[in-house]
């Protein structure tokens, strides 16, 4: 790992932030506790929701943590897609007995708010998702002594991330799950994302900074690929997704392994935003009619999802996950980041009996 990383986890280990209730602070706490580097979700929580879980967090580990922020997102124009899409959802809402949600319920996700918190009462780690922050951020962050790492999807974002003056940046490959964190929400370039493996070799050479790899891993031999691909430490969201610890629904949890659900696919029925999640009822009947509105949709239908999940029915949740979810192991995160470990090492251990017969 680069000497910014290694300062901040034991082993080349990050626990990605899942918005939505899955990285909780206990969570965050085993994987610290255990050598990796855990982030808190910060999206879709209000500001003092943001501190609230800091502070939970400081009282359950002294570990170093990081926090994400999304950025807030430019206006829509096409207001009547969005209504066309809130007449097709009617029949949820009368199904789930639950009133669509306001699309005009707010852009930010309270950033101004969260930005002060963090600059006032700094973390060690801030990483920004669906852009990248101004230099003038970037820097008040630096001067606060917080490492910020800004999430990309190319090797231009990449540049525009070290040109703004940003530590480290999150390579995300097209296998993840959740949200792609484009900086631009462009429809014309649905589905054609890169790779990870190809994607972390072409940033390694287009910026100098030190990369975490994200999208799809599950295993530790996967960790030694994305190192000697360029990268500096990789990221596991849906690997720990399923960990006890998570606060992510049981039946969310569930699905990652169920066979029912056999395969992702990028959708934007949920949020407006391409994001990738296991194929069910929902997204197969939504999803080819959804506008590229976020945040829109999202408030749209997050009240459709939170009902579906209190019936206990996965056929209307948003079921994220990443390509790799098959091979998900219920295991302590803790544990998990032992047995990567293991792994990795074990990787490392036949590559050099290669080299040498």
């Amino acid at each position: 790992m680069s000497s910014v990383l290694t300062d901040l986890c034991r082993y080349p280990i990050v626990q990605a932030p899942m918005a939505g209730g899955a990285s909780c602070p206990p969570l965050v706490a085993a994987v610290g506790d255990a050598g990796g580097l855990g982030f808190l979700a910060a999206g879709y929580k209000t500001a003092d929701g943001m501190y609230q879980e800091v502070k939970q967090l400081r009282g359950l580990s002294g570990s170093t943590f990081g926090i994400n922020l999304f950025m807030p997102q430019p206006h829509h124009d096409d207001h009547a897609a969005v209504e066309v899409y809130r007449d097709q959802l009617a029949g949820e809402a009368t199904w789930y007995e639950t009133p669509l949600g306001d699309p005009e319920a707010g852009r930010d996700d309270g950033y101004e708010a969260k930005l002060a918190i963090l600059l006032d009462d700094p973390v060690p780690v801030v990483s920004f998702t669906f852009g990248c922050p101004t230099p003038t951020v970037l820097d008040a962050f630096t001067r606060v002594g917080t490492l910020t790492v800004v999430t990309v999807t190319t090797p231009e974002e990449a540049q525009t991330a070290e040109w703004s003056g940003a530590d480290v940046v999150c390579v995300q490959g097209i296998e993840a799950g959740g949200h792609q964190g484009t900086h631009r929400d462009d429809p014309a370039t649905d589905g054609a994302g890169i790779g990870l493996l190809s994607l972390v070799t072409q940033v390694r050479e287009s910026v100098r900074l030190p990369i975490i790899a994200a999208g799809g891993l599950m295993r530790g031999g996967q960790i030694a690929a994305v190192l000697a691909a360029g990268a500096d430490a990789a990221q596991f969201g849906t690997a720990f997704l399923v960990s006890p610890e998570s606060g992510a629904h049981a039946l969310h949890k569930h699905a990652m392994t169920n066979p029912l659900f056999t395969r992702t696919e990028l959708t934007r029925a949920f949020s407006g935003r391409p994001a990738r999640g296991l194929v069910n009822r929902f997204m197969r009947e939504h999803g080819p009619y959804a506008p590229p509105a976020y945040p829109e949709v999202h408030h749209l239908t997050a009240g459709l999802r939170k009902a579906a999940a209190k019936v206990g029915d996965p056929q209307g949740m948003a079921l994220w996950a990443g390509q790799g979810h098959r091979m998900a192991r219920a295991l302590p995160a803790g544990q998990l980041v032992g047995v990567l470990v293991d792994e990795l090492e074990a990787a490392r251990a036949s590559l050099t009996l290669g080299d040498t017969s």
